[in-house]
């Protein structure tokens, strides 16, 4: 059976941002028991993710190309924060139509500006779900191998289980022979494709 793959494929990338947080207390409750079903495995997507060795440098590498991203348009900014403050320091003394020339052009530079630092964000997000998308293609056949080996008929996705018992989680498996396999990946921000420059443009 091979249905899984395309799931765990598709639900990584799907998941927002690329940030590692500890996992949460959703995981389903093992304290409620129950006998466990023959063929009946689970996987949690999110963990396999934010547990594996590449998944975190994957995030560690992200937060660091977005930081310097940052950093260069803040040293952008900064020349036209001071050429705000002078028009406006000036202002008083200009014409009507001095006042209104030069407003339109400064106008114009800021939201230039604010544009570059929403397509920062849209590059961020593009990003992830590229670096997502190639974890997840690696982590496909350990998947498969790990299913086969419990003998599963059918895989849940285990943060949607409400509790019972845990015996054919398959995640740690996984995780584990993602790290033998690759611990890291390397990528730079993806450029906006060009037909989009931005998701609130026109």
């Amino acid at each position: 059976m091979t249905t899984h793959r395309p799931w765990f494929t598709a639900a990584l990338v799907v998941a927002a941002g690329l940030s590692v947080a500890p996992m949460s207390s959703t995981r389903a409750d093992e304290a409620l028991g129950g006998n466990a079903l023959p063929g009946l495995c689970m996987l949690s997507r999110e963990a396999v993710f934010v547990q594996s060795k590449v998944g975190q440098a994957a995030s560690q590498h992200l937060n660091q190309l977005a930081a310097q991203a940052r950093t260069q348009l803040e040293s952008q900014g900064k020349p036209l924060q001071a050429e705000v403050q002078s028009f406006q320091q000036k202002a008083p003394s200009l014409t009507d139509a001095q006042r209104k020339e030069q407003g339109e052009a400064l106008q114009a530079k800021v939201q230039a500006f604010q544009q570059q630092q929403a397509q920062l964000g849209d590059r961020v997000q593009l990003t992830a779900a590229k670096a997502r998308q190639t974890i997840a293609q690696s982590a496909e056949p350990i998947v498969a191998d790990v299913y086969k080996s419990h003998k599963c008929g059918l895989l849940l996705n285990r943060d949607a289980v409400l509790g019972g018992n845990m015996t054919h989680d398959l995640t740690a498996e996984v995780v584990e022979g993602l790290d033998r396999k690759i611990t890291t990946i390397n990528f730079s921000l993806e450029p906006l494709p060009q037909s989009q420059p931005h998701s609130s443009g026109k």
